[in-house]
């Protein structure tokens, strides 16, 4: 199928573009709200004495006897809040009711804190480690909180993990190093560019069998660093996707103009959604 794209002239100073957001990022009259509720944990064992909020939102069409698929976001409230720029709850209320996706509960958890320490955030430490310590911590403490309370599918293909910035490169680590439990990553702005040890993932990609992951990258052709030979994000992003398409992958890319901003990220979450959770195709498989 042909699809025709109408003219939009490049802008000239990519820093000042700001994307408009579409329908399916909007409240729409007639689709029911789901319904979030909030957690706080204090009691991590692989992040010892880090607190932290998180929110688990369900849509209206979920029902017990049908599991759910899973989409876990990091820095949750900033994919959360209804006002902001990604509006992640709004989101997927209107993609399921439609049945553009699956009936997807989402997971926003945010970085942890430690309380009275000196540097209470712990982000970095959480998001820019190449190892499986946030993804242990995802399944071993988080996503059995949601599991407690709700019917979600064991299939890996109906498990994703979403992220910007720090966040999209812990969200490709994680399912990286567990493809058995996570296979959808959607990697907005991604600062792969500062992982702890640097970047592995140009080298590493093609050089191991193709991994069941579907991807979906977004990068900006101002992002930090952009005309620098070193710590360049928009480079290590085309790097990483440079190694995907090489290797095969499953994996779209979407460059945006503008710089480090969760804008871009924010309008393009629908279809990004809709890409990683399509049937099209068997899960897992490059497309040709």
């Amino acid at each position: 199928m042909t699809i025709e794209v109408p003219h939009q002239p490049l802008p000239i100073d990519q820093s000042d573009v700001r994307y408009v957001h579409g329908p399916d990022s909007t409240v729409e009259p007639g689709v029911p709200v789901g319904e979030t509720i909030e957690f706080e944990w204090n009691d991590s064992v692989i992040y010892p004495g880090t607190s932290r909020k998180f929110w688990v939102h369900v849509p209206a069409r979920y029902g017990p006897s049908r599991p759910a698929s899973l989409m876990v976001f990091q820095d949750g409230w900033w994919y959360l809040d209804p006002v902001g720029e990604i509006r992640g709850a709004v989101v997927l209320d209107n993609l399921v009711h439609r049945g553009d996706i699956p009936v997807t509960i989402g997971v926003f958890v945010d970085p942890g804190v430690l309380p009275g320490a000196v540097h209470p955030h712990h982000r970095g430490a959480e998001y820019d480690a190449f190892d499986d310590r946030y993804v242990s911590f995802l399944l071993s403490e988080i996503i059995p909180e949601v599991t407690k309370r709700y019917a979600i599918a064991e299939d890996p293909d109906r498990c994703g993990i979403c992220g910007s910035s720090s966040g999209g490169s812990c969200a490709f680590t994680a399912a990286w190093l567990r493809p058995d439990k996570v296979r959808r990553v959607l990697g907005n702005l991604s600062s792969s560019a500062q992982l702890s040890g640097g970047n592995p993932y140009p080298a590493l990609i093609p050089a191991v069998p193709r991994k069941p992951l579907r991807v979906f990258l977004q990068a900006g052709h101002r992002d930090l660093g952009w005309n620098q030979p070193e710590a360049n994000w928009l480079a290590h992003n085309l790097r990483v996707a440079a190694a995907l398409a090489e290797a095969g992958y499953d994996f779209r890319l979407v460059l945006g103009d503008g710089g480090h901003s969760r804008n871009h990220c924010g309008v393009l979450l629908p279809d990004a959604l809709r890409r990683l959770w399509r049937t099209d195709d068997r899960p897992g498989q490059a497309v040709g």
